[in-house]
Parts: structure tokens; C-alpha cells; sequence
């Protein structure tokens, strides 16, 4: 099971999955629609380190983190 945290504007709280790799947890986000929207745009971290790679597998006890882009100033 893999733990998924959604930063900033997203506004979900954490949630729990057991999933293999980054592909099938895509396929599974890409069904709620107010996470969906923010996909292509967010940086995706596991367990503190950017990955891109969405094959990248996952092990029990990883914690994703949805990083959507942000504006400051």
C-alpha cells in the first residue's frame, strides 16, 4: 500500500492505494475529476525525491506527493 498526498490548490486529503507502479495510480486519478485537471502540470515525488518516470514502480510504504505548479511573488 502506498500513501498520496495532494499539495496546494488540489485541496484532497491524503489517501491510501495499493498499486504497483506510477502508471496504474494515473489510471486511477485520472477518474476523479478534481485531481485529473492537475496531472499533466504537477511535478510527482516519491517519498521526497521528483520522479518522472511513469513506469516507476512502488514499494510498500512509499508516499507520493502531488506537487501542482504554483505562482508566487
Amino acid at each position: 500500500m502506498v500513501s498520496i498526498e495532494f499539495m496546494g490548490p488540489i485541496g484532497i486529503e491524503k489517501m491510501d492505494f495499493e498499486v504497483k507502479n506510477l502508471n496504474e495510480l494515473k489510471a486511477i486519478l485520472q477518474d476523479m475529476p478534481e485531481v485529473a485537471k492537475w496531472l499533466d502540470t504537477s511535478a510527482i515525488a516519491i517519498n521526497e525525491i521528483i520522479v518522472n518516470d511513469i513506469n516507476q514502480e512502488l514499494k510498500n510504504g512509499d508516499k507520493i506527493v502531488i506537487l501542482p505548479p504554483v505562482c508566487g511573488g
